[in-house]
């Protein structure tokens, strides 16, 4: 094995460009590792204990590449790809005015100062992100604060300090948001209307705009507020200041607030404040006993002229009685019960499938337990109903979001169709952008291999996919669709649709 490291002294990408880079050199043939990322103290570590040894006098504003590969001949493939994928994104940031070489300001106050911009995004490392984000703040600027690992006291200090310039902080761990149009980390091109989101959630952000858009229902801006917001320690801070921003926004005429499982004395709080603003507000706020994501909007959708439509799915096949005869789907085949699996890349779609699913099931074992009593181990293998989350901030640790590179849940699929206690598959796939450019055929491949799996050790393998995007998104919804169904998923634009049609498809002794 040959390796390649570099340092690239001042040369800074924001974090989800550089997960697409060291995507685009990991694929090419024969290279076994590679992490293209800013010289943080978390990277240093993962490349040190990838085995790359790393220069000790790198900072935070320096740009580590480190590849291993088969020889020379792989080695200058992988900097050829790295070449073409860090040219495309200084040719997107050259006509955008935004990526690339540093501009001469050395603060964001002062580049807000020349520019006269009143929103600023900000992907650093997290240990330097209060920083940027209070100096935009005091300069009277409004933040997307897409960094995670800033801390709740700086979290609380910034909202604070927000709310007194009245300037919107967005995050941290903002994922997803919309802004007159302009779609702001990962996010879907929703058609413009009169809707405003207010999203302490990513993925439930884009479930949320995608079913308003399948509907024929446009949104005005999507503001996302970090997924503590509305946790007791952070009390709604930005969910309050974002509904005020929506309630004197002209374009928009009603609001909808979506959440992971909220605080309930903060739901409480927001929900007064909510009733003084003067314009209808909605609520997607997960939790026991709530409506699901799906409810939530067609609850909002009743009030509309348009009204709910009925929500596009694509069935798969249920097995013949034919084919009954020679596979089994009985709870007690090979002497163990069917249970049901969830892979998932939204945390807070994960959230939601649990919540329906433990109705029927009960205990859920996650990453991202409902209860802490149900954390699975480090291995995440478990013997029983399981959710994993993939995008959960420790699988993420040195390597990209899975909607972006989906890898470690495609291996962990090919484990479930070799697994006889695994009877239900349910998946999720979020299209727009940011996301993976073109994930059907690779994940449909993959559900393909795992049925065949399963089929090869006697028994049936249903798979139900929530399919969260919409027709203009760069990858297409039903085209998505389309290859998937043909892969063998039922597939629904809904998640909750889809978690209900997995549980109706388990064994019902395994319930």
């Amino acid at each position: 094995m040959t390796d390649l490291v570099e340092v690239r002294r001042g040369a800074y990408y924001d974090s989800v460009s550089l997960m697409q880079v060291s995507k685009a050199v990991r694929e090419v043939p024969g290279i076994s590792a590679a992490l293209v990322a800013m010289a943080t103290d978390l990277n240093t570590e993962l490349l040190a204990g990838m085995g790359f040894t790393v220069d000790e006098s790198v900072g935070p504003n320096d740009m580590l590449v480190a590849f291993r590969g088969e020889g020379e001949a792989v080695i200058e493939a992988g900097r050829s790809a790295l070449d073409a994928a860090l040219a495309g994104l200084r040719a997107a940031g050259a006509s955008a005015g935004g990526f690339g070489d540093a501009p001469p300001p050395r603060t964001l106050g002062t580049a807000a100062a020349r520019s006269g911009a009143n929103l600023a995004l900000i992907s650093v490392p997290g240990a330097n992100a209060f920083v940027d984000a209070m100096d935009a703040v005091t300069s009277g600027v409004s933040v997307v604060l897409f960094s995670d690992n800033v801390s709740i006291e700086q979290e609380i200090a910034l909202k604070d300090a927000a709310a007194a310039a009245d300037v919107l902080v967005m995050g941290p761990d903002c994922g997803t948001a919309v802004v007159a149009g302009v779609a702001l980390g990962f996010a879907n091109l929703v058609r413009a209307g009169s809707v405003g989101l207010v999203a302490a959630s990513g993925t439930g952000a884009q479930q949320v705009m995608s079913l308003l858009d399948i509907a024929g229902v446009g949104m005005s801006h999507c503001l996302g507020v970090g997924g503590r917001d509305m946790s007791s320690a952070v009390g709604g801070r930005s969910t309050r200041q974002a509904l005020a921003a929506l309630a004197a926004d002209p374009s928009t005429e009603s609001i909808i607030v979506v959440s992971k499982p909220p605080a309930a004395d903060v739901l409480a709080t927001v929900e007064t404040y909510a009733a003084t603003l003067g314009k209808p507000v909605h609520w997607a706020t997960l939790g026991q006993g709530r409506p699901d994501l799906t409810a939530a909007v067609e609850a909002a959708l009743a009030t509309s002229a348009d009204g709910i439509p009925v929500w596009p799915q694509w069935l798969a096949e249920t097995p013949t009685e034919a084919s009954l005869e020679t596979v089994s789907i009985e709870p007690e085949a090979n002497g163990t019960k069917g249970f049901l699996r969830g892979l998932f890349c939204g945390g807070t779609l994960a959230d939601e499938a649990m919540i329906i699913a433990s109705q029927q099931l009960g205990p859920i074992r996650s990453n991202i337990p409902l209860s802490p009593e149900l954390a699975l181990g480090p291995d995440l293998s478990s013997d029983s109903h399981t959710v994993i989350d993939f995008g959960d901030d420790r699988l993420t640790r040195g390597r990209p979001h899975p909607m972006i590179d989906p890898s470690l849940r495609l291996e962990r699929i090919a484990v479930e169709g070799h697994d006889p206690t695994c009877a239900v598959l349910l998946l999720d796939l979020v299209l727009g952008f940011g996301s993976h450019a073109d994930p059907a055929d690779e994940l449909a491949a993959a559900i393909v291999s795992a049925r065949k799996a399963a089929a090869a050790g006697g028994r049936e393998l249903p798979v139900v996919l929530s399919l969260i995007g919409v027709e203009n998104d760069p990858q297409g919804l039903s085209r998505c669709a389309e290859i998937l169904h043909a892969g063998g998923a039922s597939v629904f634009v809904s998640n909750a649709q889809a978690t209900r049609h997995a549980l109706s498809l388990l064994p019902s002794a395994s319930a």
